[in-house]
Parts: structure tokens; C-alpha cells; sequence
């Protein structure tokens, strides 16, 4: 006999079960969420510590927003991206800092291969390299870079989050994708290949 898998929930439908207080559904959201959060935190920031602080901050904003959430106004992404993307601001402004790039580690990064040691290291290099190249970015830059080259948002889905026009989002990637590169050419080793574009980064 063939197995019937049940449908995930929609977040709507999860988002009202949550105002009910429905724990099980707030959990749900929370796995659904959790990471997607956490990474835009990380690469907003350069810290794994900052972006774990911003990530409970961000659910817990959304538990006591619960009843004005509006899910037809905005996707639940969208609204978990601008949350996360108004906390982070205001963390670093707090603290008086953008980015301490020493922060910044390889923790996340793509896993080693035992075939190849010398490229597993390599890579890791580069994916430090990268991370701290899109760190070092001003932030107007960076959320764009990280929105839509990191997490793979539309124009339209980036500019909702950061509440600017489209023309805006693709003036700023245009700008952000530039520096991008000129900061990864000045971190290449001499002799290493140097990268000609970025269309999509390293999550």
C-alpha cells in the first residue's frame, strides 16, 4: 500500500495555530526559520556569538508580534528578514562596532575532503576569505550582497526587506558586488587566481 505523506503546513496556517498558543507550531516555524536567520546574522556580522544573540532575538520579537504579523502583507521570510535585518542594526550600533573580522572563522564552512587535503584547506581559505571580504562591506552593501547573492532573494523579495525601491537594490548589489571583488583581489595570494565576477556567493 502506497504512503500518503501529509503536506507541511503553511506558514499562515502555523501562524495562527501559534496565536492560539499552539507550542508544537511556533516550534515548527522556528525549525523552518532557524537557520536561514542564523546565516544572515553570521554574514551580517562576522560573528558566530552576535548572530547566535540575534537569532533568539528575532523569535522571540516574533512571538510577542504574533498578533500583528500580517501574512498577507508580507511572506513570513520577508518579516523574519527585516526583523533579523532591524536587530542586527541595531546591535552593532549599540556596541559602537560594524564587523571585528577576527570573528570570523571557518566554522560552517564547506567540509574537508580526506581525498584531498591541500584542496579541502584551500577551500576553506577561500571561504574565510570570502566571508570577510562581504564583512568588511558597508551595510547598505553588504544586506543586499547577502540577501541576493547569499540567500538567493529576488529584487523585489530584497527590497520589501530593507523597505527601499528595486532601482535601489540593483544599484546597490551593482555597487556591493563591485567592492566585493576588488576586496577579494587585494586578499588573493599572488599567483592565485583571482575572481572575475560574483553572481552567487558561499552560504
Amino acid at each position: 500500500m502506497a504512503t500518503v505523506e501529509m503536506a507541511e503546513p503553511a506558514d499562515a496556517d502555523l501562524i495562527e495555530r501559534a496565536r492560539d498558543g499552539e507550542r508544537d507550531a511556533f516550534e515548527m516555524i522556528y525549525r523552518r526559520y532557524q537557520a536561514i536567520v542564523y546565516r544572515f546574522a553570521r554574514s551580517m556580522t562576522g560573528s558566530a556569538p552576535m548572530a547566535e544573540d540575534v537569532t533568539q532575538e528575532v523569535f522571540v520579537a516574533l512571538i510577542k508580534d504574533l498578533a500583528r504579523y500580517e501574512p498577507n502583507r508580507a511572506s513570513l521570510s520577508t518579516y523574519l528578514y527585516g526583523v533579523a535585518r532591524n536587530i542586527t542594526r541595531a546591535r552593532l550600533r549599540r556596541e559602537e562596532q560594524f564587523v571585528k573580522l577576527e570573528h570570523v572563522s571557518s566554522n560552517g564552512s564547506e567540509p574537508a575532503g580526506a581525498d584531498d587535503p591541500s584542496a579541502a584547506l584551500t577551500r576553506s581559505q577561500a571561504v574565510i576569505c570570502l566571508r570577510r571580504a562581504i564583512a568588511s562591506l558597508p551595510s547598505r552593501y553588504r544586506e543586499v550582497v547577502v540577501l541576493c547573492d547569499l540567500h538567493g532573494l529576488s529584487y523585489a523579495a530584497a527590497a520589501d526587506v530593507i523597505h527601499t525601491p528595486v532601482g535601489t537594490v540593483r544599484s546597490r548589489l551593482h555597487r556591493g558586488r563591485s567592492l566585493l571583488i576588488e576586496r577579494l583581489r587585494c586578499r588573493t595570494p599572488e599567483g592565485s587566481p583571482t575572481p572575475g565576477r560574483v553572481t552567487r556567493c558561499v552560504a
